[in-house]
């Protein structure tokens, strides 16, 4: 009787914090000083009785009333609060604006995630997000995975011209340390982007011995949608397609 006394004290005590609380997210670690056991059940069946809404494992949200019904989450609270548990880089047009391939901003966020799914409700249908990259790209600098998800694309999310994409892409894999890295990473990633880094690695002069170990990892009878950068002198060594043809002029 005892335990059960105090589950309902428990219960009681999270009702009357989530009420005083207003509108905001409410996670089982906003409760550590109480038994967690005693917590979860208490926000499920919260949420059961439309008290608060349930947003995720162990994320709930208390709404207030407006004129145009209840109130939903702010987006900005919800990025944050997933970027703590999840580790998200820029993608799309995102990823080609911050590398200085366009001054483009998409409509939607976009984002990559190395997690394997995200739940649809914490983020709504303004955030575009692209999960199960490699988990090695959590160990890159974001401008880094950034160029990984460009290289995916084949450059297409570039408004500038094909030879100054390939100019800036050489350019920004030759700053200090930026291709070791994305080298390391390389047998995570698709045999379409090692093929990629292969070439535009020879074009840097890289170490051939790496470069060896790229060319190496391919299935020789394949070929592989470059994009843009089958617009590179050696990408037809690199297993490349046909030369994407260039988009004709507006008449």
């Amino acid at each position: 009787m005892a335990r059960f006394a105090i589950s309902g004290q428990i219960a009681g005590t999270i009702r009357s914090r989530i009420e005083g609380g207003g509108e905001r997210l409410w996670r089982l670690q906003d409760f550590g000083d109480l038994s967690f056991t005693a917590t979860a059940q208490a926000l499920s069946r919260l949420a059961k009785t439309g008290a608060i809404e349930r947003l995720s494992k162990g994320i709930y949200y208390r709404a207030r009333d407006t004129a145009f019904g209840p109130s939903r989450p702010n987006p900005a609270a919800i990025q944050n609060l997933a970027a703590k548990r999840n580790t998200f880089f820029p993608a799309g047009l995102a990823a080609a604006n911050l590398l200085g391939f366009t001054t483009q901003t998409a409509r939607r966020t976009e984002l990559a995630t190395t997690a394997s799914s995200l739940p649809r409700k914490l983020f709504g249908d303004d955030i575009r997000i692209h999960t199960r990259r490699p988990a090695a790209w959590s160990q890159l600098p974001a401008a880094d995975a950034a160029l990984l998800d460009f290289l995916r694309r084949g450059a297409r999310t570039s408004e500038l011209s094909p030879e100054d994409t390939i100019r800036r892409t050489l350019t920004l894999l030759s700053e200090p340390g930026r291709y070791e890295r994305l080298i390391k990473t390389a047998n995570t990633e698709p045999p379409r982007i090692r093929a990629m880094l292969g070439a535009l690695g020879e074009q840097l002069g890289r170490d051939a011995v790496a470069l060896g170990r790229l060319r190496t990892s391919l299935n020789p009878l394949s070929r592989y949608d470059f994009g843009i950068f089958s617009r590179l002198p050696n990408a037809q060594s690199w297993q490349a397609k046909a030369k994407e043809k260039a988009p004709r002029e507006a008449l």
